[in-house]
């Protein structure tokens, strides 16, 4: 990284330093466990179980300023 300060640094150059963080504190903080899955498959998955409400449901900003005005 040729940067010493964040402001100095490139939107590249700090992607990828945050990416290098991530990458290593989830090593060490994550159990090393193998599905057999792939990245792709795993976000299929989540896409697949995710919760889609009825249509003519109330959004969560309603859901928020019904709360917020009770």
């Amino acid at each position: 990284m040729a940067s010493e300060r964040v402001g100095d640094m490139t939107v590249e150059e700090l992607r990828s330093m945050i990416y290098q963080i991530v990458d290593e504190r989830g090593l060490r903080v994550l159990p090393r466990r193998s599905t057999g899955r792939s990245i792709k498959e795993i976000i299929e998955s989540i896409d697949g179980h995710r919760i889609t409400p009825p249509p003519g449901s109330k959004s969560n900003m309603e859901l928020i300023r019904e709360d917020r005005d009770r």
